[in-house]
């Protein structure tokens, strides 16, 4: 059972930084997905890939991992690339 901690990025489709403060603590998938035989949708037995849990800092996503024996790879934060332009800009 292997997690994955990470600082969500924002969503293209947002203007406002919500939901981008907190960590996430994410498990791997161990299962397959497959097809469902009646509706066909994709669907696999594994529980634990649906489990999000997110925490205020890094520092503890990474303390309840280590206290609950949960093997975990740490994403660095990549840095916000901000492009500073007038709106004149857009008649050149």
């Amino acid at each position: 059972m292997t997690a994955r901690i990470y600082k969500p990025s924002k969503n293209a489709m947002q203007s406002g930084k919500a939901k981008t403060q907190d960590w996430v603590l994410e498990f791997e998938q161990s299962d397959k997905k497959r097809p469902d035989a009646l509706m066909g949708w994709a669907g696999s037995q594994d529980t634990q890939s649906q489990v999000r849990l997110r925490f205020p800092t890094q520092e503890a996503a990474i303390a309840y991992a280590t206290r609950y024996g949960i093997e975990f790879v740490v994403v660095p934060e990549q840095p916000r690339m901000l492009k500073l332009q007038a709106y004149a800009d857009n008649f050149r």
